[in-house]
């Protein structure tokens, strides 16, 4: 049986320190999008911001290790036990160590190098 999965509701964006302001200015004052930033508790994100994109939740990373940014998808299933076996069968591998997340979810890549968080459909991940 194939699992189904559809795009989540939130994206990151992981931006180094030096191009952090500059973003915020362009989704703040270019585009005005209303940035709220959050606290955040992270061994590498300092600072992070949301924004209401359309019917998606943006989170603007600041990454002072990050040297170029990425933009890292969330990928929801019905079902993660049947989803991690189908993954595996495909040639996906999950690379948990990316970042600490809660049990039952995974991070993998795509061939391009897309990040995407795996979690199941019950589980809500809209606040980081």
């Amino acid at each position: 049986m194939k699992p189904t999965f559809r795009g989540g509701l939130n994206i990151a964006v992981k931006i180094p320190k030096a191009k952090y302001q500059a973003t915020l200015q362009f989704y703040g004052e270019t585009l005005g999008l209303e940035l709220e930033e959050r606290p955040i508790s992270h061994p590498e994100i300092t600072r992070t911001h949301r924004v209401v994109f359309g019917p998606n939740i943006l989170w603007l990373d600041c990454v002072p290790t990050k040297t170029h940014s990425e933009t890292w998808l969330e990928l929801r299933t019905e079902e993660m036990g049947l989803a991690e076996a189908y993954l595996h069968e495909n040639g996906v591998r999950f690379c948990d160590e990316i970042e600490d997340i809660p049990k039952g979810m995974h991070w993998l890549t795509d061939p391009a190098g897309t990040v995407f968080i795996l979690c199941e459909n019950d589980s809500e991940q809209e606040n980081k």
